[in-house]
């Protein structure tokens, strides 16, 4: 599955951040990869989706939603 690039890129590009950044900021088993994967839409489970999410908000003052960052729902 390819759902395209995420609104989680535009965000991080938006922000100048890197995906080592969020790596930093996860509390979780994050990784490198798995934030690439995140960013240009390939398939990741909602449990992935959802420590992305987590991390990104530790980096922000207002809190997202899923929705925000993707498109798509993982299983």
């Amino acid at each position: 599955m390819d759902a395209g690039i995420q609104p989680l890129d535009a965000l991080m590009n938006g922000q100048q951040l890197k995906n080592h950044d969020l790596v930093e900021a996860s509390s979780g088993n994050l990784t490198h990869k798995q934030v690439q994967k995140a960013r240009h839409g390939r398939k990741i489970t909602g449990r992935l989706q959802k420590k992305i999410l987590s991390a990104w908000n530790s980096l922000q003052e207002e809190n997202f939603v899923l929705e925000q960052l993707f498109t798509y729902r993982g299983r």
